[in-house]
């Protein structure tokens, strides 16, 4: 981290992870604060890219998506090309939300929320398994969310 982050601004990510849509003024009483600084402060971890940038999480439920899955992908070969190429084509699947290259046994995982494991065996079979180089797939699927954040611990 190039820049100083403060104990304030600390407090102030804290609280934007919790809501992003907490105001400026809302963020200086709690800090006990006037408005205008917290807001340079918001202003300038933005600009730094300490903040990347501000999201509304769904309820998959409320979309009809309630299966999540993860496929844990390795690769035949592990050249710079196949590599490239293999994230190349999964940023184009539109139903997988995260992708991990990953250090160990598996290379990739991929996160993928379905309307059904129908849906989910479909899009192994019609989307993933056609991209060049998979050498074996492996899924697994979520019982129960037991924890699920965004924030970091900081």
């Amino acid at each position: 981290m190039s820049q100083k982050i403060d104990e304030t601004d600390l407090t102030i990510l804290r609280i934007l992870q919790e809501d992003s849509k907490k105001t400026a003024k809302e963020i200086a009483a709690h800090l006990n604060l006037t408005a205008s600084p917290v807001y340079e402060r918001i202003k300038r971890l933005e600009k730094s890219g300490v903040i990347r940038k501000y999201v509304v999480l769904l309820d998959k439920k409320q979309f009809d998506l309630p299966v999540t899955a993860f496929c844990q992908v390795s690769m035949r070969y592990h050249d710079k090309t196949f590599i490239e190429k293999f994230e190349e084509q999964i940023q184009a699947l539109e139903e997988v939300q995260e992708c991990y290259h990953m250090a160990g046994r598996v290379d990739f995982i991929l996160k993928i929320n379905s309307r059904s494991l129908e849906d989910y065996h479909n899009f192994i079979k019609y989307k993933l398994s056609k991209i060049e180089n998979i050498g074996e797939l492996n899924s697994t699927f979520v019982l129960k969310d037991i924890k699920h954040t965004s924030s970091l611990n900081i």
